[in-house]
């Protein structure tokens, strides 16, 4: 194993873990108000949420790439204030990966709360629970498995990711070169030898966790 190889494979690790803890953070919340709301419209939010299922990962990142760029929107905003481009950096790769990820996170988060029986949460408020003990006392215990089943389908689909993060960061070592552009790029270079020491890894990675995600569905 050379540098660049372990550079790639723990640049992937990092993403994965950086972008699973941020969609924790975001995820929780939004699929903890999908299942208790009852608005309307949430119908849309659910919607936009799911839209990176269906759409081409290729044309999410262009999409991402165009906000992101020094000469739009968010992208504007980040240059003036920090000196730096969003684009072809880690930042790119996490924001992308979290927009890509959300549905596969928030979809089992959703259903982990939908199932919590009503009467628990009527006879948590009933008892004088204010809605944060309710939360934490009631309602995630039960939900952990299925907050941990979505945790580990965020982190293998950040793994596996390829068109956002190629839109998104390019190709840069040490940067945006996670391992399945670093595949992409030995094949390129007709290095099969290299590329079957990638796709072992992510192979093996991603067996790992669908066994983990069966084990927490049991």
């Amino acid at each position: 194993m050379n540098a660049d190889f372990i550079q790639a494979i723990v640049l992937t690790l990092l993403l994965a873990t950086t972008v699973t803890a941020l969609l924790l953070v975001i995820g929780v919340p939004l699929a903890w108000w999908l299942a208790r709301t009852r608005a309307r419209w949430a119908w849309l939010i659910e919607i936009i949420v799911t839209v990176p299922l269906v759409l081409p990962p290729t044309v999410l990142g262009f999409y991402l790439l165009l906000l992101l760029s020094p000469a739009n929107g968010f992208g504007t905003w980040w240059l003036a204030h920090t000196g730096m481009q969003v684009t072809f950096s880690f930042t790119a790769l996490v924001i992308g990966s979290v927009v890509f990820c959300l549905p596969f996170a928030v979809q089992p988060f959703h259903l982990a709360f939908q199932q919590i029986p009503s009467v628990h949460l009527e006879s948590a408020k009933a008892l004088g629970a204010g809605a944060w003990q309710t939360f934490w006392r009631i309602e995630i215990p039960p939900a952990a498995r299925g907050l941990a089943v979505g945790a580990t389908l965020a982190f293998a689909h950040t793994i596996g990711e390829f068109g956002v993060v190629l839109m998104l960061g390019g190709n840069i070592p040490g940067e945006t070169r996670v391992a399945s552009i670093a595949l992409y790029d030995a094949v390129q270079r007709l290095d099969y030898a290299q590329a079957h020491a990638y796709a072992a890894v992510l192979v093996g990675l991603s067996l790992a966790l669908l066994s983990l995600r069966r084990w927490l569905a049991l």
